[in-house]
């Protein structure tokens, strides 16, 4: 026998089955040895009926059992016999496919199924808090304190919200990269290289601290200016690079939309979409916008660690029955090959999705310092001090933003 919900504890199909215990007659054996019978299926079901009559009922019911099926079997055949059997269903299924019932119940399914073969769900929760920073700025820190201290390649992630004459004046950094992300207002950066400009709602500016930078960052108009800001780790070979940048305006970040959910791709790809941005710690960066009763079904490499922050809204992550969670939530996801996402409320859900591949290295920091040993770090509060190594620049410059 096959236990279904064992076998396929990780998707929504599981969680339909309760109930009496059905004779599955009309689903044959399938062989994977000549003569051999691997599984005859048997399984529970329940579904809300509200809304369908007693054929439709019947028809969601062998749709289901077909999905079922052709899930636990894949996760366990790779048999003539069995694409013989998937063929057949298919066929099936498009025969009926103009039959009202049979429209009505496969969507039932949709609604429900995910595609993919080990979704993610959520690990861990945690409430971003608001605490000062910087010069008189707000920030709301969900990677980066003790409850989430470091998430592989992800140092920290912030929600920041400044006013003038608030802002981040003259800081050094080194060993990672800043990617700020202006989600209301606009920033201006300045840095000891001679670099200067404003980013508005919408723009993105991925920086490459590498070696040493010096850099101030400091709101560009009246009211609150509010954005998000990730640090990046670099690997052991990267962390002394020449610094660098790259900026994009909300006109040349890469957006796609489909089916209510709009996206834009600040790094990886959604939508069969890519992002220009390069990055050399391998990385996604997606903002999600969901209207109401909309679903989401993104691929994240299975490999790569990943979290959800939540910007508005409230919407159910891993699987349908979640509890939904809702804004300044960030969601550490577990390791799989997609995550599922539905928003069932009334108000559209906005969220960023951020994954990367974990570098595996040594950590070590310390404040703007990122390196894989303490004596790197040591050496790395030298170089700023005397102002050698990268920080040469730093011996005589000082911003104008906040002077």
């Amino acid at each position: 026998m096959v236990d279904i919900n064992a076998a396929h504890s990780d998707t929504t199909v599981a969680r339909m089955l309760v109930g009496n215990k059905c004779d599955l007659d009309n689903i044959r054996d399938v062989s994977v040895e000549e003569g051999k019978s691997l599984a005859e299926a048997e399984g529970l079901f329940f579904m809300e009926t509200s809304a369908l009559d007693s054929t439709n009922v019947k028809k969601a019911f062998e749709i289901v059992i077909r999905e079922i099926y052709r899930n636990v079997s894949r996760k366990v055949l790779n048999s003539d016999s069995y694409k013989a059997e998937l063929s057949l269903n298919r066929v099936s299924l498009v025969n009926d496919e103009n039959d009202e019932s049979t429209q009505a119940a496969k969507n039932v399914v949709d609604q429900t199924t995910t595609p993919f073969q080990k979704p993610r769900h959520v690990m861990k929760q945690l409430l971003s808090k608001a605490q000062p920073e910087g010069q008189g700025a707000i920030v709301r820190r969900s990677i980066g304190r003790s409850e989430l201290k470091y998430l592989d390649p992800f140092i920290m992630l912030d929600e920041f919200m400044v006013s003038p004459p608030a802002g981040f004046p003259d800081h050094p950094h080194r060993g990672f990269e800043t990617v700020t992300y202006m989600l209301q207002g606009a920033f201006t950066h300045q840095d000891f290289a001679g670099h200067k400009g404003t980013i508005k709602a919408g723009d993105l500016q991925w920086m490459t601290a590498g070696r040493g930078i010096v850099h101030s960052e400091t709101p560009a108009g009246e009211g609150f200016q509010k954005g998000l800001q990730l640090w990046v780790n670099l690997s052991s070979k990267d962390k002394m690079v020449e610094p660098g940048y790259q900026e994009l305006q909300s006109k040349d970040v890469s957006h796609a939309e489909k089916d209510g959910v709009e996206v834009c791709i600040i790094a990886g790809e959604a939508m069969g979409v890519k992002s220009p941005v390069y990055t050399r710690t391998p990385t996604m960066y997606l903002d999600f916008t969901m209207q109401p009763g909309s679903q989401l079904h993104q691929m994240i490499p299975e490999s790569w660690n990943a979290f959800v922050y939540i910007l508005e809204g409230e919407g159910s992550f891993g699987t349908v029955d979640t509890a939904s969670s809702t804004s300044h939530h960030c969601l550490v996801l577990s390791n799989g090959d997609g995550l599922d996402v539905w928003n069932k409320s009334a108000a559209p859900l906005r969220f960023v999705l951020i994954g990367g591949q974990p570098l595996n290295e040594p950590i070590v920091q310390y404040g703007p310092f990122v390196m894989n040993t303490q004596a790197e770090i040591q050496q790395a509060i030298e170089d700023y001090q005397f102002c050698r190594n990268g920080f040469e620049n730093a011996r005589h410059w000082r911003s104008d933003l906040l002077h």
